[in-house]
């Protein structure tokens, strides 16, 4: 891990699990529900599966509407709906431990720092600015866009972030929680460091193939910070 933070000339960061819960007190489970009921108020919830009516990850629920009437004003309402969602529980997320230290660390010690997320820019952009992190990240946020095919796992958001920071895939890292981050990151040739703080999620990318899993951000920022010998 200590070879891959020092090869890096840019990290990427998920938003929601690396950098903060963003829906630790508005749960994601009530804004699914939230889409759901837009649906039905624009006569459209026969577009619902049987997964996507009691599923509680909203990302699923738009992107599920998007697969079977891609491009449409439905899905544009229902994603404005999320952004909306989103920008609001930026205000009661919750932290992360470690990743404002570790995000202002890399930055002091000369890294382009970058968000690639699946949710909107809008909303990492309130977070980082409540937090004081928006100097470190210098505008470098890559979110969804109205094209919901390309959320992660394509590697939409991770090409635009190295794109913004003139960076080459061998020479960045991306700091990911999800089997989706993971995919992305080997689509665009991107070294990855999963963060699961519990076995089921770390079992989860190990099993989909993860090299460097860590439980906490903890152990990144030790081995940036701490001189290699030998």
């Amino acid at each position: 891990m200590r070879e891959l933070i020092g090869n890096a000339n840019c990290v990427l960061f998920d938003f929601d699990g690396p950098v903060c819960q963003l829906f630790a007190v508005r749960t994601a489970e009530s804004i699914a529900h939230r889409l759901r009921e837009l649906t039905a108020e624009l006569s459209v919830s026969a577009l619902l599966t049987a997964e996507l009516r009691t599923s509680p990850d909203p990302h699923q629920v738009l992107r599920g509407i998007a697969r079977r009437r891609p491009g449409t004003a439905i899905v544009r309402r229902l994603e404005a709906a999320l952004t909306t969602e989103e920008i609001s529980a930026a205000a009661t997320a919750l932290p992360t431990p470690y990743a404002a230290a570790l995000i202002a660390a890399l930055s002091t010690r000369g890294r382009q720092v970058a968000i690639a997320t699946n949710n909107s820019p809008l909303a990492a952009e309130e977070y980082l600015r409540r937090h004081k992190l928006s100097g470190y990240v210098g505008g470098r946020v890559h979110g969804r866009t109205g094209d919901i095919g390309r959320l992660k796992p394509h590697p939409d958001s991770l090409l635009r972030a190295l794109a913004s920071t003139r960076t080459p895939a061998h020479r960045s890292l991306m700091i990911g929680d999800s089997v989706a981050d993971l995919g992305a990151a080997t689509a665009a040739g991107v070294p990855f460091i999963g963060y699961a703080p519990d076995e089921t999620a770390a079992d989860r990318l190990e099993d989909a193939g993860a090299s460097y899993v860590v439980r906490s951000l903890e152990q990144v920022l030790t081995a940036l910070i701490t001189p290699s010998f030998g």
